[in-house]
């Protein structure tokens, strides 16, 4: 390879999993920069700059990376986020619900299945490098980004459904990926959205010794493929302005030194506003590498990238030796998965290998373990007379498909219940005219959504719905408060009745929250953060099933 293929192997671009028009701009750039310039992977991704695009198409997916690949003269390492298995980015596939409610259900076991899982449908899909799990622990309870995405706020317990993550994943060799832990050295006690701002991690080194490091440690122990690096500043590591990312004293000195992990170092995305607001491309590009990074993750502009640190290794700032040191792992890593013999997928495969059964099973038994209530006036939940409440969904926006699922489970076991949707961009007036037409109810259930997005900067309920919650308990109504996502909520509302935390917005967790309040399982969750002012870490009212469940046939 010459210098400039060499560094092409250390950069890795996005894509949405589309198949684009081949006249189009996006599809000229990406065979550019496959074929021509040689990148050495992508990323699939179905955001950009705070906008959402639609999920990727298991079979457009497929027969998209196999032309990629094809284009490729050395095969294509592709990766993902799939912090939540692959349904992260990908339709039809399995719906596992976000990894905080796998600390909330407590069993290794689950997280060690859904590794497997995640493992077997990204290969099935073309994608080999998993950038899961996420081995923040989240102790901060403003944390806009992370919250969710984490395990949780015990260190111990953070650890110990990492490493069982990593050791499903690992566990089938007709499956191999690369496993990832994010984000070095830990994000969870942050306040800012590192798509943003950088944020800054304050706690002294013994604290992030017993807290940030400790699932790193677990981590690197079970065998970890990789280590995405936090554009986060710790002052107690290296200087006070400085990002994780840039910082040899944490990727060379602390990871590479001290923890011994001599695997792949991977930046978080270059594009996000912790790096590209200090920093131009090209600067950054070099300056990871000096840090101790082996990949450059979405550089801004690729090519500005590759010819800074092409000249950065010219002028001396960096070394080809060090250069070489990267390409090396991203080749090995690329035979050890196999590309080297088959680099294509069998899209006539795909239908029996994701979403099976069996894996759809335990992904809505994970959300039905993790479903945890925190309060319960009067024992007010399960309901004793379901047909008799008010059912609201809170959504986060006007056209969101949040809260169907529930609405028509509800319907499904209590036809008549009253039921309504409201959303962020409607004014108090307008939700309480809504209200006010429904049926006279004796309680009412508010299902409010709280999702963790990039570039959002907060996971709080946005709009006019905080005041419409209030007045609705102002009523004098019992209200048992659902929080499908941040658990947090309940914060903002400590006059609810009832509170159930689902800690995940997707359809499993609905139709949990649905089982739970009707009383058709045993509910016994455990928070996994604290809920500061409200209830400790470990809390959960444990609560008999009440009665089987009764789904009654709907009109055709």
């Amino acid at each position: 390879m010459t210098l400039r293929d060499e560094v092409a192997q250390l950069i890795f671009i996005p894509f949405s999993g589309t198949f684009p028009n081949s006249r189009s701009r996006e599809y000229r750039k990406l065979v550019r920069l496959i074929r021509d310039t040689k990148v050495g992977g992508l990323i699939l991704v179905n955001y950009a700059k705070g906008r959402t695009t639609p999920k990727a198409e298991p079979y457009a997916l497929a027969a998209f990376l196999n032309r990629m690949q094809r284009l490729a003269q050395t095969p294509l390492l592709v990766s993902s986020d799939f912090e939540r298995g692959a349904s992260m980015r990908v339709n039809d596939t399995t719906l596992f619900p976000h990894a905080m409610a796998f600390g909330a259900a407590g069993d290794p076991e689950l997280a060690r299945y859904e590794g497997e899982i995640t493992a077997r449908e990204a290969r099935a899909l073309g994608v080999h490098w998993v950038f899961s799990p996420v081995a923040d622990v989240n102790n901060n309870p403003d944390n806009p980004v992370i919250n969710i995405r984490s395990y949780g706020e015990n260190p111990q317990a953070v650890a110990a459904l990492v490493k069982a993550f990593i050791e499903g994943a690992h566990s089938d060799p007709k499956n191999p990926v690369l496993t990832t832990a994010k984000h070095f050295p830990g994000h969870g006690d942050t306040a800012d959205d590192t798509h943003l701002n950088l944020a800054v991690v304050s706690g002294d080194r013994d604290r992030l010794e017993q807290t940030e490091l400790t699932p790193f440690r677990a981590a690197i122990e079970a065998g970890v493929d990789s280590v995405m690096t936090a554009h986060v500043a710790v002052p107690a590591l290296a200087p006070p302005d400085l990002p994780a990312t840039l910082a040899p004293q944490i990727l060379t000195d602390l990871l590479r030194q001290e923890l011994g992990f001599q695997g792949l170092v991977i930046t978080d995305a270059l594009d996000m506003g912790g790096i590209s607001k200090g920093y131009s491309t090209g600067e950054a590009a070099v300056r990871a590498l000096q840090a101790g990074a082996d990949t450059l993750l979405m550089p801004p502009d690729p090519d500005v990238a590759l010819r800074a640190v092409v000249a950065a290794v010219q002028d001396g700032r960096l070394t080809r030796r060090r250069i070489q040191q990267s390409v090396l792992k991203i080749l090995e890593a690329k035979e050890r998965l196999g590309l080297d013999r088959q680099r294509l997928v069998k899209v006539d495969a795909l239908g029996d290998l994701l979403d099976s059964p069996e894996a759809e099973e335990r992904a809505q038994e994970v959300a039905d373990r993790a479903v945890t209530l925190v309060r319960n006036q009067d024992s007010l939940v399960p309901l004793k007379a379901p047909e008799r409440a008010c059912y609201l969904v809170l959504a986060e926006g006007r056209y969101s498909s949040e809260g169907e699922v529930f609405a028509q489970d509800v319907r499904k076991r209590a036809p008549g219940a009253a039921q309504a949707t409201l959303d962020a961009t409607m004014s108090v007036a307008a939700m309480d005219d809504t209200v006010r037409k429904l049926p006279a109810c004796e309680a009412y259930v508010v299902a409010a959504f709280s999702s963790v997005a990039a570039y959002r900067g907060s996971v709080g309920l946005a709009g006019d719905l905080p005041q419409f919650v209030q007045d609705l308990i102002a009523s004098g109504k019992p209200v048992a408060l659902v929080a499908l996502g941040n658990p947090y909520l309940l914060r903002s509302f400590p006059g609810v009745a009832a509170y159930l935390a689902t800690f995940s917005t997707v359809v499993p967790s609905e139709t949990a929250a649905v089982r739970a309040l009707f009383g058709e399982f045993n509910i016994r969750g455990h928070l996994p953060v604290t809920i500061p002012g409200v209830a400790a870490y470990g809390e959960g009212i444990p609560v008999q099933a009440t009665r089987a469940v009764q789904i009654v046939p709907q009109p055709q």
